[in-house]
């Protein structure tokens, strides 16, 4: 696909992102709290890991990044994803101890999509869910790493909902329409987000989460932010303007290729002090307190 114009969904994303100003309220505020409930768990952060696939082994190490970054999760006592691969590669996943939600692919192979499914559920996951921004490739379905895609229904989407007892997550909603099927079909969290700018002039997840926000009130659905999440301040932005929670992606990866564990441990300690010094510096003591009050817009 040719554009004249810029059409990268990352860069319009990080041009809206850092329009965002942040007003400071210091009078009789108090070092703040990073800590939040989330489907029943408390977790240190507010940010979670990106649903990452077909990580290997960096500079000769013996686990793979997957194993990695789950166990720097479980250390850190934050919520864990991971996305597309086999059975095997999950059950090791599970084995770190880490809380970790298993974002399945939309195969083709729909025998394959519960398979993936129940057998998370057997191993101790969290959670599962699905990775629906994923579905469309230039061609029509997409084929990710030799594995053909498929068009989901809603109904599809529900018979998966209905397949656990764990909380369901929808990973790729980036409107008020897809967000509010998510909550009919009973899903229990929502991942807004463009899959890394997979669709040319995507809206900015956080431009459109304030919609997303009003449009479920009330109607006990989490919301996740991902793309472009890279430091505290991002994440405070996200809680701002509606999430719960926020994913960083690749921003993980330098710590993770270089240094494994210690390196993701690291850097996520990174996001939540800068989190905290900017939650202390606007006057919110805990997570939940956090609003759009502080924010300007350019």
């Amino acid at each position: 696909m040719g554009y004249d114009r810029i059409s990268d969904a990352n860069v319009i994303t990080a041009q809206y992102m850092d329009s965002i100003l942040i007003e400071e309220k210091i009078i009789d505020s108090v070092v703040a709290d990073t800590e939040i409930e989330f489907f029943g768990e408390t977790f240190s952060m507010p940010v979670m890991t990106p649903a990452f696939s077909h990580l290997g082994n960096y500079n000769g190490r013996e686990l793979t990044g997957l194993e990695e970054y789950s166990i720097a999760a479980k250390n850190m006592n934050i919520l864990n994803f991971c996305g597309m691969m086999e059975n095997e590669m999950f059950k090791k996943i599970a084995d770190t101890g880490a809380k970790t939600v298993r974002i399945v692919k939309p195969y083709d192979d729909n025998g394959k999509v519960r398979d993936q499914m129940q057998y998370a559920e057997s191993v101790g996951a969290f959670g599962i869910g699905m990775d629906i921004d994923h579905i469309f490739g230039e061609n029509g379905v997409d084929v990710c790493v030799g594995e053909k895609m498929a068009v989901q229904t809603a109904d599809m989407l529900r018979s998966y909902v209905e397949l656990t007892k764990l909380p369901f997550v929808v990973k790729g909603v980036l409107s008020v329409r897809d967000a509010l099927v998510c909550a009919e079909i009973g899903a229990k969290a929502i991942i807004v987000s463009h899959h890394h700018g997979r669709m040319p002039y995507a809206v900015p997840p956080m431009m459109v989460l304030p919609e997303i926000k009003k449009a479920l009130e009330g109607k006990d659905v989490k919301i996740i932010v991902d793309c472009g999440i890279e430091s505290g301040a991002d994440v405070y932005k996200a809680l701002a303007l509606g999430a719960d929670a926020a994913a960083v992606g690749r921003s993980m990866m330098p710590g993770l290729e270089k240094e494994g564990i210690s390196g993701v441990e690291a850097f996520l300690n990174k996001v939540r002090n800068d989190l905290r010094f900017i939650m202390s510096n606007t006057g919110f003591a805990k997570v939940s307190d956090v609003d759009s009050s502080s924010l300007w817009f350019l």
